[in-house]
């Protein structure tokens, strides 16, 4: 459980060396994050949207926002917590506009633990150019339907795009060490994280952990949708 937990969160620091090799054959792109930043798509996954500076600070946190995640698998919605959390909301909204996440794949499925995505590379090392401070500590415990970002592990203060979903009771374990900042919380779909999880495995040959999914189920697009506060009937702050 220990190495699985640890792996699972994980960006892996392979991921410098190649980013660097793949910007120096002129596949990456890199942009300054502002509030006028033209949406621009994902045409091919060899053609990666970057920025040089976290996004600047466009949500109101005194607002519930609501990501409709449509994947190949199905559609589910995550209520970010923009109150308690507003740096992770801003930056996972300003990420979804700017269509960041369409294409990437679930490239790692642990059933009883998470599902982690938010990678252009799909392959645990890709990100979008920046890093941003942590939010801790966590406002509600780790359980499956939390939704916080993964980081490297000597750095909490490395997060980037990469997130995962608690899709079991192992996840719980993740309360020993806090250090994983929540970006929201899953309110409906859940038949679809269940369908994600439940994909068959092989061994991830840069982990040795069976989690590298067989047929890999992706993001296809993210909906950002605002309403006045206490419109969902829920805390946006977990």
């Amino acid at each position: 459980m220990g190495r699985r937990r640890w792996h699972a969160l994980t960006i892996w620091g392979g991921g410098i060396a190649i980013l660097a090799g793949l910007a120096g054959c002129g596949v990456q792109l890199t942009h300054t994050a502002t509030a006028s930043t033209s949406a621009k798509i994902h045409t091919t996954r060899m053609r990666i949207l970057r920025w040089n500076s976290p996004p600047p600070m466009t949500i109101n946190p005194r607002l519930d926002y609501l990501a409709t995640v449509k994947t190949s698998a199905g559609s589910f919605t995550i209520q970010l917590f923009s109150r308690s959390d507003p740096v992770a909301a801003n930056n996972f909204v300003f990420l979804a506009r700017h269509q960041f996440f369409n294409g990437d794949q679930f490239f790692r499925v642990l059933k009883s633990f998470v599902i982690q995505t938010g990678d252009p590379l799909n392959n645990g090392t890709g990100g979008p150019g920046y890093t941003w401070k942590a939010e801790l500590p966590p406002p509600v415990p780790y359980q499956p339907g939390i939704v916080a970002m993964a980081i490297n592990p000597s750095n909490v203060n490395s997060n980037g795009s990469q997130f995962f979903i608690c899709t079991g009771p192992e996840s719980e374990a993740l309360n020993q060490t806090p250090e994983y900042t929540e970006v929201g919380r899953v309110v409906s779909g859940w038949n679809t994280i269940e369908a994600i999880a439940a994909g068959p495995v092989k061994v991830n040959p840069l982990t040795g952990e069976d989690s590298a999914p067989l047929h890999p189920q992706k993001i296809l697009s993210v909906t950002i949708q605002t309403l006045p506060a206490g419109a969902t009937g829920t805390t946006n702050s977990g």
